[in-house]
This record gives C-alpha cells, structure tokens and sequence, in this order.
C-alpha cells in the first residue's frame, strides 16, 4: 500500500498528507473542546471547529463528534458539517477527474 503511495504525484502525496493532518487535528480540537465542557474550563470557539473543518477537517470532524459525544444534539452543527464534507468530496472528484 505504500508503494502505490509513493507511485502518485507529488501534489497529491501532499493532499493526501496534508487531508490527514487536518482530520487529526479536527478530531482533537473536538476532544479538547469537549473535556474542557465538562470541566467548564474555556472552551475552543465553534468558530475554530468550523474553521478545521472547512479546511478539510470535515471527517475529522464527524469522527470527533461521534467519539467524544460532543455537539451530537446540535442538528446545525451535523448537517453543516455534512454539507462541508459533501462540498470537499465533490472538490476533490473534480480535481482527480
């Protein structure tokens, strides 16, 4: 599996690298956020978490939502999130197509 890695283009190795830092670090942003919740420390600004995933966080996003419980019963949270994630698909069809 590497070696097909390697075997892409150099820009789309960095997509590829830069896609799963930003999901990492969307998905921590939603743990840290959720811990600092619930012991009422000041919280990361749904700004940021909005921010992270319009950067390409969105999976990241989705995954720290569901793994921590956080902002789950916030259906305008899920559907933006959502809607990112499909616009970001689309994106990168485009792109590759």
């Amino acid at each position: 599996m590497l070696e097909n890695f390697f075997q892409l283009s150099l820009i789309v190795q960095l997509i590829i690298i830069y896609l799963i830092i930003i999901n990492i670090i969307t998905f921590f942003y939603f743990g840290i956020d959720k811990t600092r919740s619930t012991l009422s420390k000041k919280r990361i600004s749904e700004k940021m978490l909005w921010f992270l995933t319009a950067l390409g966080g969105s999976l990241g996003a989705l995954g720290g939502m569901y793994f921590f419980r956080h902002k789950t019963k916030k259906s305008s949270f899920q559907a933006g999130i959502a809607i990112i994630l499909a616009l970001q698909i689309l994106l990168l069809y485009f792109l590759f197509s």
